[in-house]
């Protein structure tokens, strides 16, 4: 087929088509894919719902069901053991109010 030479109205039905076929091929590779893990765990004893529960990604959000553990402290005022910092994300106020009075970031840090 000839692209360039059909008309814009044909190439938009063509693109129409295109999406329909795309997303009923990618739903038959998904049935497909699912039939064939089901067969699987079948075949060795395991049941689906453990399957999915023991990859720790069954929530289906690019693998929120993780459990994390807290990310390690890694500066702390000298004065307040309270405040406290990972080093990640902003730095809290009191770090940037450490800083603007010439202090450095090694003063703070946990050994």
């Amino acid at each position: 087929m000839e692209l360039s030479n059909l008309s814009l109205s044909e190439l938009r039905a063509l693109e129409v088509q295109l999406k329909g076929e795309i997303k009923r091929r990618e739903g038959e590779d998904l049935a497909r894919a699912r039939e064939q893990i089901l067969s699987i765990a079948q075949s060795v004893g395991i049941p689906l719902k453990d399957l999915i529960a023991a990859s720790g990604r069954g929530t289906g959000r690019g693998g929120a069901g993780i459990p994390r553990g807290a990310v390690a402290v890694r500066y702390r005022h000298p004065q307040d053991a309270s405040l406290q910092w990972t080093g990640r994300g902003r730095q809290p106020k009191w770090i940037v109010e450490w800083l603007a009075s010439g202090q450095t970031m090694d003063a703070l840090r946990i050994a």
